[in-house]
């Protein structure tokens, strides 16, 4: 394999792919911005570099700024983590051009799936279903109103470049479309695009997807399907896999959706490709729509490393020096049942609001057997309001669901954190709710069990 590797991010995925190249034997490089000088995920790796001041767009989201670091670094790889310009097709194309080898997909595959208009597009080629709506070029006002109530409301507004539940809204009716298309659009401004498209929405909607490994040789797999429905503000909270219902028929279909589109654009490496299903019972692939494709990996993909055995960084890390893929789709049945929780410094009695501060003291549950925990603060580490909210990720696994739940709600039993609120309690509750212990609920528990949690 190549390396040094630059990761070329912060927090918990930063430790996370520095933990895999140490035991590769490969250099690992950070890079911090002056928030982060005495961050844990620069301690966590073999050097680090300095990319700028406190703000994003000066260091993390720097293209020119981590370039220079990489070079400086002798670095020969660039891995992106998930968020700041892991999808950034400029930034892959910048690595290229700069002799560095991009840990991710080629970047016509990223241009292709970078856009949710241009992502369904690609679907409907691949013969895919995407959900009912418009993405056409006209995205003027009139034409969007009109179109919506051509779909039928109630309708979804999203940016086409958006993301993590930015540039967002939700109709219910007509008088309401101006308003929430201008607020949409405001937000889209934020990804340097203010396009949107408009679908139907999906009134009791589970959010599934599906993991994707590639080789630059031909071999593209599906690594079986993760149930991300447990949300707040259209961002995940706790992820599971197998998903709830699903059987082996609909996994094998799912997959085969997935491996398509991932064949339509050339993939490399590892991707995930996501679809909203109608939750009624009992799920059915024909209710099932491909929404958009993550070229990148994704915040909850230790789920699918719990099940399958695999190190997703690691064949990250392989595909990229061009290494074939040795196992085939049958070597890859879901072993046991995964649910990741992430632990946010957030107050969910305040509708989650985040609680940047200081980390007067953190004491986490120490892993062992059927329970990983991927952290990126400690103790006396300062949660700036510059960045994400995520304290850690707590993994469990077992070889049934209900055994996995209830080690997950163990551990964040265990939590214990001063200076800042998490939600920790909060998450232990909503996996030993009586619907989450029965499975398949959909996208609006999360937020309904907030409002009955904060009334008992």
């Amino acid at each position: 394999m190549l390396g040094p590797v630059l990761i070329a991010n912060r927090g918990e995925i930063a430790c996370r792919i520095a933990a895999t190249c140490r035991r590769l034997g490969l250099r690992s490089i950070a890079v911090y911005s002056d928030a982060d000088a005495g961050a844990m995920h620069v301690a966590a790796a073999d050097a680090a570099e300095r990319i700028g001041p406190a703000p994003p767009r000066e260091s993390y989201l720097s293209i020119p700024a981590i370039i220079a670091a990489a070079l400086r670094s002798g670095a020969r790889m660039v891995h992106p983590g998930y968020g700041f310009l892991s999808e950034n097709a400029d930034f892959a194309r910048a690595c290229v051009e700069a002799g560095l080898v991009f840990i991710g997909p080629p970047e016509a595959a990223i241009r292709a799936m970078g856009g949710k208009a241009a992502a369904k597009a690609v679907a409907r080629e691949a013969g895919v279903a995407a959900v009912p709506g418009y993405d056409g070029e006209d995205g003027s006002p009139e034409r969007l109103a009109e179109e919506a109530g051509r779909i039928g409301y109630p309708v979804m507004i999203k940016a086409v470049a958006g993301g993590g539940g930015r540039g967002m809204r939700r109709v219910e009716a007509a008088p309401g479309f101006p308003a929430a298309l201008a607020a949409a659009r405001r937000e889209a401004t934020a990804f340097g695009d203010d396009r949107v498209l408009v679908e139907k929405f999906v009134a009791s909607a589970r959010h599934i997807e599906v993991q994707v490994l590639a080789d630059a040789h031909g071999t593209v797999l599906h690594l079986g399907e993760r149930d991300c429905s447990l949300q707040r503000r259209n961002q995940k909270l706790v992820e599971e896999s197998p998903g709830p219902g699903i059987d082996a028929a609909l996994r094998a279909e799912l997959g085969r959706r997935a491996v398509a589109l991932a064949r339509a654009v050339g993939y490399v490496g590892a991707g995930t490709v996501e679809f909203v299903a109608d939750a009624t019972p009992p799920l059915d692939a024909a209710r099932i729509w491909f929404i958009e494709m993550n070229t990148r990996l994704q915040v909850e993909h230790p789920v699918t490393e719990m099940v399958t055995g695999l190190d997703l960084v690691e064949w990250q890390l392989r595909v990229a020096a061009g290494e074939r893929l040795p196992f085939a789709q049958e070597d890859l049945a879901p072993q046991g049942h995964a649910v990741e929780a992430r632990l946010c410094a957030e107050d969910p009695a305040r509708n989650f609001l985040p609680s940047p501060g200081t980390i007067a003291m953190l004491r986490l549950p120490e892993p062992g057997p059927g329970l990983r925990i991927d952290a990126g603060f400690r103790t006396g580490d300062v949660l700036t309001p510059f960045y994400d909210p995520l304290i850690a990720k707590l993994i469990a696994h077992a070889p049934s669901r209900a055994e996995a739940l209830e080690r997950l709600a163990s551990a964040l039993d265990a939590v214990v954190a001063e200076g800042i609120r998490t939600n920790a309690g909060f998450l232990a509750r909503a996996l030993r709710s009586e619907a989450m212990q029965a499975g398949g609920v959909d996208t609006h528990f999360l937020e309904g069990f907030r409002l009955r949690d904060a009334a008992a």
